[in-house]
């Protein structure tokens, strides 16, 4: 009964509000917390923005409709979550998010199947030549713990030894 009216409602609601519905939520979600904490730096966070694909085109342009009068949104977080050989389009996602207009963006989440010291040193080089680039944050520290375990993406084995793909991010970032 319960499950009912609550499907019921939210249908009635949503149907109310086609087509406006998610951009107003997102805008009223990123309102509160900045009246609840002006000082906070508010990111927006998503996966698959990890090339210049029609998902970053949709998040560059709801970036700049909701800080069009007030800026909202303070930097844009992209998951990415790589097949091997996938990194060379992170530049091209990394500078279109920046061209959004946040002061920042940061690769959030990241894990690279096989972890090809490559594809670990593309992405790693790719947010060191975007300016608004302040970080990236591995998906876990070992295979071992890695959601994506058996195709081994991280940068640490299932014994925590460091990998090829350690080495070279390191070289990157010298």
């Amino acid at each position: 009964m319960k499950t009912s009216v609550i499907q019921s409602h939210i249908s009635n609601v949503a149907g109310r509000y086609k087509g406006k519905l998610y951009a107003s939520f997102i805008t009223i979600a990123f309102q509160a917390a900045r009246a609840a904490d002006p000082n906070a730096k508010l990111y927006i966070n998503d996966y698959n923005l990890d090339s210049a694909n029609a998902k970053v085109s949709g998040m560059v342009a709801l970036v700049k409709r909701i800080n069009a009068s007030t800026k909202l949104i303070d930097g844009i977080g992209t998951q990415m979550h790589l097949s091997a050989g996938g990194a060379g389009g992170a530049q091209a996602a990394l500078t279109a998010l920046a061209g959004s207009g946040v002061s920042e963006v940061a690769i959030t989440e990241l894990d690279i199947v096989s972890a090809s010291a490559s594809d670990y040193t593309t992405v790693v080089k790719a947010c060191l030549a975007v300016s608004a680039c302040i970080g990236i944050t591995n998906w876990g520290v070992s295979d071992a713990n890695s959601w994506r375990s058996s195709s081994t993406p991280l940068l640490f084995d299932s014994n925590y030894q460091p990998k090829a793909a350690y080495s070279a991010v390191i070289a990157a970032l010298s």
